[in-house]
């Protein structure tokens, strides 16, 4: 039988098991608390961060029975691939648009736009002017189109897009899928009614190709008639004016038709904001200024005329702000009622000498304007974006400097040099009016 007596080795061994076993014990209460000590510190820390770059989500602001909406700005260079996103999410979560209509001036074109310099720099990159004015159209395309998704977009033609080497016909070419829609939409009907009419401006334009991918166009939706009219030359050609002429006088006899809605990049002349608009001084040559003059004067008129029996508005950008009744300057027999809304990313102007920020003049903010129609009735109210409704795939594509820069400083008003952060690439025509007149002389109210 085996003696129970441990040998002198089992009589070391098993003090010492115990003292193992009470050390491993111990590390596992220490661990445990320093976990829980980590929890409780980075909780607060992780909430906070994921508070900062939560995108803040647009609250459905339900239409009301019998309504529909659509949104609408323009001018989108400069920073306008880290503004549009937001622009769509917000406008479409909160609103469901019809569609969203732009007003021109897509990319810079003279200088590389901020956004894409960014971009280029975040993937260790530097964007040469070469390849900048190769891929701005279709980085306009990428990043600011396709955010919409199956929202429709209609698209304007602003004078950026004519800025040398772009050219007109580059730009119909480019997005000939864009402005056919329009005119996919109306070629049914429409050919037919031109061809019958008696007037002198629709026989004028009976014989033109119909499919034709030009910068002006218009579509009927429900009882209003929207019309783009493109005067990124700062004139508008004598065979658009025959179109338009056209174009309204169709839309008087329809009785359907209760309200025209006219876009342009350009604010007619004679407006509010007229020493940046069509008929303005930077036009240098007397001939053309003459024409810039003229024709929008022949489009006002006529509009005045129009709106003697039906609803009028009339819609632009180009100043980088926004304005509601910039025709009210005007006689009130000739007022038109009309807004600039120059405000998806562009560069941040002040606002005309005299006037006063304002909820009907307002400057350095990005946003949109909300159309409500209700029987040709529209209430048009400006919706501004905010860095927090930048969603968060874009922010990661640029330095977070740059989305920050964006919103707080890409504005004369907040920095006067805030052009000329990136290269120049080509230079700037005369009559291109890229800039607004100068702010000097203006008071601390208004350029704040």
């Amino acid at each position: 039988m085996p003696d129970p007596t441990p040998t002198p080795r089992e009589e070391r061994e098993k003090p010492k098991d115990k003292s193992s076993s009470l050390v491993l014990l111990l590390q596992i209460v220490i661990s445990l608390l320093i976990f829980g000590a980590i929890v409780w510190k980075v909780g607060p820390l992780s909430k906070a961060l994921q508070e900062t770059t939560t995108v803040k989500h647009a609250k459905f602001v339900p239409a009301e029975k019998g309504t529909w909406r659509f949104i609408v700005s323009g001018d989108s260079r400069n920073c306008g691939d880290i503004v549009m996103p937001a622009l769509a999410a917000q406008g479409i979560e909160k609103y469901q648009p019809e569609f969203y209509w732009h007003l021109g001036d897509l990319r810079a074109i003279y200088k590389i736009d901020e956004d894409m310099a960014g971009a280029a720099q975040k993937n260790g990159q530097h964007l040469s002017c070469d390849s900048y004015q190769k891929n701005a159209w279709q980085d306009f395309i990428d990043h600011q189109i396709v955010p919409f998704g199956t929202t429709r977009f209609y698209l304007g033609v602003g004078n950026h897009e004519v800025i040398p080497p772009k050219t007109i016909t580059e730009y119909s070419s480019t997005f000939q899928d864009w402005l056919l829609t329009p005119r996919l939409l109306m070629r049914g009907q429409e050919r037919q009614d031109i061809a019958s009419a008696k007037s002198g401006a629709c026989q004028k334009i009976a014989s033109r190709p119909y499919l034709t991918a030009t910068p002006y166009y218009h579509w009927i939706r429900s009882e209003v008639d929207f019309i783009y009219l493109d005067n990124s030359s700062g004139v508008f050609s004598n065979d658009q004016l025959d179109w338009f002429d056209c174009v309204l006088e169709r839309a008087h006899d329809n009785d359907v038709i209760k309200t025209v809605v006219v876009g342009m990049h350009e604010a007619l002349p004679s407006s509010r904001a007229s020493d940046h608009a069509m008929c303005d001084d930077a036009i240098k040559d007397p001939a053309q200024r003459k024409e810039s003059c003229d024709s929008g004067k022949h489009v006002y008129d006529a509009l005045v005329d129009f709106h003697k029996t039906k609803k009028v508005y009339v819609l632009a950008s180009h100043s980088h702000f926004y304005m509601k009744g910039i025709f009210d300057n005007q006689p009130e027999a000739n007022r038109l009622e009309g807004w600039i809304v120059g405000t998806a990313g562009a560069v941040r102007y002040p606002l005309p000498k005299g006037t006063s920020p304002g909820p009907d003049a307002i400057l350095d903010r990005y946003g949109y304007l909300v159309g409500t129609v209700q029987n040709g009735t529209i209430e048009f109210k400006f919706q501004q974006v905010a860095e927090s409704d930048v969603p968060q795939d874009v922010q990661r594509q640029y330095p977070r400097n740059l989305i920050s820069w964006c919103f707080a400083q890409n504005s004369h008003n907040a920095n006067p040099e805030s052009e000329e952060t990136t290269n120049r690439c080509s230079t700037i025509p005369a009559s291109a009016s890229v800039v607004p007149p100068t702010n000097k002389g203006r008071s601390k109210t208004q350029t704040q």
